[in-house]
């Protein structure tokens, strides 16, 4: 049997959320190992699509610049398309001098993050997969491309997504309570990508398809769908499901659209289900970010943004935690909670409209012709201002009045 190493703190997962955490720590003067399972970057079911409050806390994070220039192409707008033919634009700010939204480039973005912690000081370790652990000795164990891995850690971190392995090992993962749909995404060649155009969101029964322009003339597809989709989806397959809806796209003014008839870039990722959320983030020694700490929604967006918020107020209890404040783990509970409560709510109302087609185009067309409501949902789409700004019931009357 291989020795047992000793670790500061093990992170489980190497995606935005892990990578910036490492780094982070790893500054600090943290001992960290980092296990990420795949041996190389792959595509896999990721956001894409950011507003500018994303970028803004890759920066803290300690992106260079050039990094951020190499891995974003500009978006104006996120246009979300009604399956009645209602159009509105949510700007997240531009309008009054902001920057834009962006589309990333996950395949040059990841492996930066990676190089980043690395850089900082951390030990990252990919093609390491952790298959087992007990949260209260802090012993992790798996298999890395080096033979077996035996582990001891003061913290463990998951940062291992929706499946989470160290959410369940704490047993507070639970389903979404939204009913359980199912996500595809892939990339589509985007000839003459060079022109500024938005993003898309566009509604369809039970479902909806995101639309991104990213770095390298492409076009990010996300597909999610509802239940009644689930029998089509098996009989058909995902790849054909998708090709059939893209296939559905309208042009634009903007957008031509000559993408839809393009073959996919890479696999077509899948994701089910969409969504899910856990009881608790913290314990007595263990601590969940990203995606493992929950998710609820791709229509609203801004899981990456969420991400990399986790990993800075995690980076911040962990410290705590190593220089013996008592309470630091649930100060990052109340942290989160507070951060991000108010978006979970304005999220969950948006899918009771999604499941309602009459109730949400009634709300789509008030948006469409009220600038300031319409200003107002793109900064709180974005968390550019605070979400509990959706649920003042002033706006909620400016909103739905007729």
């Amino acid at each position: 049997m291989a020795p047992t190493e000793r670790v500061e703190v093990a992170i489980v997962g190497g995606g935005p959320a892990g990578a910036t955490l490492a780094a982070r720590l790893a500054r600090a003067g943290r001992e960290v190992i980092l296990y990420e399972r795949a041996p190389t970057w792959h595509w896999r079911a990721g956001g894409v699509f950011a507003s500018p409050a994303a970028v803004d806390a890759l920066r803290r994070a300690g992106v260079p610049e050039a990094i951020l220039s190499a891995v974003t192409r500009p978006i104006p707008a996120m246009r979300v398309e009604t399956r009645a033919g209602t159009t509105f634009r949510l700007t997240y700010g531009t309008e009054r001098g902001g920057p834009p939204a962006v589309g990333f480039d996950r395949s040059a973005l990841d492996p930066a993050l990676l190089e980043l912690a690395r850089t900082a000081g951390a030990e990252v370790r990919t093609g390491s997969t952790i298959t087992s652990l007990d949260l209260d000795s802090g012993r992790l164990r798996g298999r890395g491309s080096g033979g077996d891995i035996h582990v001891r850690a003061e913290v463990i971190v998951g940062a291992d997504g929706p499946r989470s392995l160290v959410a369940n090992a704490a047993g507070v993962a639970r389903s979404a309570r939204l009913a359980a749909r199912l996500g595809l995404t892939y990339h589509l060649a985007d000839e003459g990508g060079a022109a500024v155009r938005d993003a898309r969101m566009h509604l369809i029964p039970d479902g909806y398809i995101g639309l991104a322009p990213v770095p390298g003339e492409r076009v990010n597809v996300g597909i999610v769908l509802g239940p009644s989709w689930r029998a089509t989806v098996g009989a058909a397959g995902a790849r054909s499901v998708a090709a059939a809806l893209i296939g559905t796209i309208p042009p634009a003014t903007d957008d031509p659209a000559a993408w839809r008839h393009g073959e996919p870039l890479d696999r077509v990722e899948g994701a089910w289900p969409v969504g899910h959320r856990v009881t608790r983030r913290a314990g007595h020694r263990w601590i969940l970010i990203g995606d493992a700490a929950g998710f609820l929604d791709p229509f609203t967006g801004e899981g990456l943004h969420r991400a990399l918020v986790s990993s800075e107020l995690a980076a911040a209890a962990i410290g705590g935690h190593g220089r013996g404040r008592h309470g630091a783990f649930a100060a990052y509970e109340r942290a989160m909670t507070r951060r991000f409560l108010a978006k979970d709510v304005v999220s969950g109302l948006v899918q009771a409209f999604l499941a309602r087609p009459a109730l949400f185009e009634y709300a789509a067309r008030r948006i469409a012709s009220r600038p300031e409501v319409r200003a107002t949902m793109g900064l709180v789409m974005g968390d550019l201002i605070p979400a509990g700004r959706a649920l003042d019931p002033r706006f909620l009357a400016t909103l739905l009045a007729p």
